[in-house]
């Protein structure tokens, strides 16, 4: 394109405004994780979990785990396996104490 002296201030402005949007698209795509962020392969779940790659084969293989598979590949959310985790927690025996003392009250039938 062929700019005129006089139209040379314009384009600049509107290039650089095109620049500015530019950089701040990239900036922004820069914020949001990729979908795939939170995946993990067979080695970075075991090294999550501290066990062993066996180990973890046989959880999947008995549906202990949760997991997603593609292919032949596995992969494992950290988000899923941190709930996995946390499902398993004990109770202390201050919480068990509390749990057996507890007798819902229980309404009596009208009479008949």
């Amino acid at each position: 394109m062929k700019y005129t002296f006089e139209e040379l201030p314009q384009a600049i402005s509107a290039l650089h405004n095109k620049v500015d949007n530019i950089k701040y698209l990239l900036l922004e795509s820069q914020k949001v994780p990729p979908p795939y962020a939170d995946l993990l392969t067979i080695k970075q779940a075991a090294e999550f979990l501290s066990l062993s790659v066996p180990t973890l084969y046989t959880k999947v293989s008995r549906k202990e785990i949760p997991v997603n598979k593609r292919g032949k590949r596995l992969y494992f959310s950290t988000a899923e396996l941190s709930t996995w985790i946390k499902s398993g927690r004990k109770n202390t025996q201050e919480e068990i104490q509390i749990t057996a003392n507890f007798q819902p009250v229980k309404e009596n039938p009208p009479p008949t």
